[in-house]
């Protein structure tokens, strides 16, 4: 079971003097079976002399233990590697912004570097979608979401109104998949990939009834985890005993419709990894991040007297605010995916139903690859589309929206990270 403890915290931002806030943390216990070993009727039994293969087989063992334990993992390095590209797009119109459906294969054609390659594999909008939503649950979050609502209402529930949202209205079980991850000064499953009502509104009601914790945002280690996955605090709603498990993150996912849902600020304070070890990593995993912006609407309010010189240290000024939303456009653009920069909650209704929008309309074509791509190096990517099959790509008429370029595999070697040096 999760307990959660209610702390009381006060903290002052400009003139504005912000109410105890409880503050939840999660406890986990799961009762353990213990194992039971199973044994011979005979006790005491006489030594039997080792086989040559018995020994073989030892010394081999022995030599993969000592060679895993003196393996040292390189820093930041991600391995997302295969032989085949996977590319998600979206074909709009350029003057009405409708998303074109019933295409073909044929209606594509797909080049890296210039050079055509030949889609191996097509699959059209009716699949199903595989999403995590993460959002940033802390106490900045609380701020934010204060200054949009006038106080009306619980200012996290700003932050949980588009995971809600999302969960209740757009995922379609038992085809489509869930889960949710919330941070703060750590990344945190709330629950796993679900296709279960009752866990995806347990999920709700949990977010609902809590409140942050911790002020500090680890924005770029929480799209670490849904991404590539890693050792995170266990599943919350999971109960588990463990207070630390290891987590599959998207790239893991087999499935054609796969995409992260960002809903927070954008401002990062406490993450292990820097921006540029986070935009890699977007940029390798080739998943679509759509992202609401939670600071705009206090950035208008607030940020002409945040002055950098002037604020406090610690504290966000007018350049944290555009920072952030350089780091979210980024994100978006180069995984394929959308920003939104909310103003207004009345907003969110709108921005859901367009992701939804893309997302059920989304082609993912593949190509396989001739040759590995070099380590570390960059290909550009360039989807045309001939919607009328007239034989002549429409460019002046239909855009495609799409990752601008893939990565090739990360340098893993001490070798090959000298060479890249």
């Amino acid at each position: 079971m999760k307990h959660f403890i209610r702390l009381s915290i006060s903290f002052v931002f400009l003139t504005l003097v912000f109410g105890s806030v409880s503050i939840c943390s999660f406890a986990q216990s799961k009762p353990q079976r213990p194992t039971t070993g199973t044994g011979n009727d005979k006790k005491n039994q006489r030594p039997v002399p080792k086989t040559e293969e018995e020994l073989l087989k030892e010394a081999e063992e022995k030599k993969q233990k000592e060679e895993e334990k003196n393996a040292k993992e390189e820093a930041g390095v991600i391995a997302i590697e295969t032989n085949v590209v996977n590319v998600d797009a979206v074909v709009l119109n350029k003057k009405t912004g409708q998303i074109i459906g019933g295409l073909k294969k044929e209606n594509f054609s797909i080049y890296e570097d210039g050079v055509k390659k030949d889609i191996s594999s097509f699959s059209t909008p009716e699949a199903p979608i595989t999403v995590t939503l993460v959002l940033e649950y802390s106490k900045w979050s609380e701020v934010f979401g204060y200054a949009n609502s006038r106080g009306y209402e619980p200012a996290h529930y700003e932050t949980v109104r588009p995971v809600a949202q999302f969960l209740s209205q757009f995922i379609k079980p038992p085809l489509d998949y869930a889960s949710v991850i919330a941070f703060d000064l750590r990344p945190t499953p709330i629950t796993d990939f679900t296709n279960d009502p009752r866990r995806i509104q347990d999920t709700i009601n949990l977010l609902l009834r809590n409140y942050p914790a911790f002020r500090e945002n680890n924005l770029y280690d929480a799209i670490k985890l849904a991404l590539v996955g890693g050792r995170a605090d266990s599943v919350v709603l999971e109960n588990s005993k463990e207070e630390k498990s290891d987590y599959s993150g998207m790239v893991a996912v087999k499935s054609k419709r796969r995409a992260i849902i960002l809903v927070a600020s954008g401002i990062d304070t406490f993450s292990r990894i820097n921006y540029d070890e986070a935009r890699r990593i977007v940029q390798e995993a080739g998943i679509p991040l759509y992202i609401i912006s939670t600071g705009n609407m206090f950035c208008k309010l607030y940020c002409d007297a945040l002055d950098p010189a002037r604020v406090m240290p610690g504290m966000p000024d007018r350049m944290t605010f555009l920072q952030a939303k350089n780091a979210m456009n980024t994100f978006a653009r180069e995984s394929g995916g959308m920003h939104f920069e909310m103003t207004f909650p009345a907003e969110i209704p709108g921005y859901l139903q367009s992701i939804n929008s893309v997302l059920r309309s989304q082609y993912n074509l593949a190509y396989e690859l001739e040759q590995p791509h070099e380590p570390g190096k960059k290909y550009k990517l360039e989807v045309k589309v001939d919607v009328d099959g007239d034989g002549q790509t429409d460019e002046k008429t239909f855009v495609v929206q799409h990752r601008p370029y893939v990565l090739g595999p990360p340098l893993t070697s001490k070798a090959d990270n000298k060479k890249k040096q």
